[in-house]
């Protein structure tokens, strides 16, 4: 269950009125005339299945409501409705995709800024003293505190929504945070060798750990498809449990960190994989990600064709 909030203008609140008591799938709805001070107008709040948001957004855009007004959208956490159970029992998409709500996600994760380069430096950083230290514990938190897995799967969303300036954004955010992040890690690492604190034994020596970050194979493909996908599926829907799994399966912060620590000593062998291994599952989840949510979107069409023909006349 979706709660849909609706600030409308006055010329436009009629209109409103018509779509918000149109809408199938319909909980309840709340008028208040008046009551917003800028723009001068009436407010709506309106509880509704979340197939039917879509449909909803749509109409409401289309009227010119959220180039004049506002419209947001807020999950609901708890409801006591037989209406509204009623609504979830007949619901032909539970799990629908509410489109809004995923672009506007991506829009604010994929923001190049400050706390972003921190996060992708930090990572990095953590990566590289997993690789120094073989620790897969530290591969792991490098991986959960990594920021880039939106940032990827956001170039497949500008793709299907046909958002150019998300695509731009996206990419410009991802190359600039790990070149960032590599070259702030690089200075790190040689610092940390200039004062003893890393030689090259902790390099060149075994580290069955962590050697999987710069010996990419078919497996990296296979788990970075996997794991987009999963994250598409978690990160669309209501169920977002499966999210933090994703972050701890693809190898593209540890890549980082492992190819800061190559340029220090020279290991160009293993810049070299490190690189493959890190462009093979941006690759992988890009691609991944486009074709989960090109299905999605067929699926919710499909919904709203549905919904479309229950809608009273």
């Amino acid at each position: 269950m979706l709660s849909v909030r609706v600030i409308a203008p006055a010329s436009l609140a009629s209109t409103a009125l018509e779509i918000l008591s149109g809408a199938t799938h319909l909980s309840s709805l709340a008028h208040y005339p008046g009551a917003s001070v800028d723009p001068p107008g009436d407010v709506f709040v309106a509880e509704v299945q979340r197939d039917a948001v879509n449909i909803i957004l749509d109409q409401l855009t289309a009227a010119g409501i959220a180039r004049e007004g506002t419209i947001v959208i807020d999950e609901v956490s708890t409801f006591v409705s037989q209406r509204g159970l009623d609504a979830e029992i007949d619901s032909p998409n539970p799990d629908q995709v509410v489109w809004a709500a995923v672009i506007e996600d991506a829009y604010e994760q994929t923001a190049l800024t400050p706390i972003f380069l921190a996060f992708m430096t930090m990572a990095t950083l953590l990566a590289a003293i997993a690789v120094i230290t073989d620790s897969v514990i530290l591969v792991i938190g490098a991986m959960v505190l990594g920021p880039d897995f939106m940032a990827t799967i956001a170039m497949g969303l500008a793709l299907v929504r046909k958002r150019p300036h998300l695509l731009r954004q996206a990419l410009r955010t991802l190359l600039i945070g790990f070149a960032c992040a590599i070259l702030v890690t690089t200075v790190a690492v040689a610092i940390a060798h200039a004062v003893g604190l890393i030689d090259i034994d902790s390099i060149v020596g075994p580290r069955p750990g962590t050697q999987f970050i710069y010996t990419p194979n078919a497996w990296s493909f296979i788990v970075a498809i996997i794991a987009a996908c999963a994250g598409v599926l978690a990160m669309t829907s209501s169920l977002s449990t499966g999210i933090v799994g994703v972050f701890i399966s693809v190898t593209t912060i540890p890549a980082a960190g492992n190819i800061a620590v190559g340029i220090v000593f020279a290991e160009w062998q293993q810049v070299a994989g490190s690189a493959a291994q890190l462009a093979i599952n941006v690759t992988g989840m890009a691609i991944a990600g486009w074709i989960t949510l090109v299905i999605a979107q067929k699926m919710s069409k499909r919904t709203n064709r549905l919904l479309t023909r229950r809608a009273p006349r």
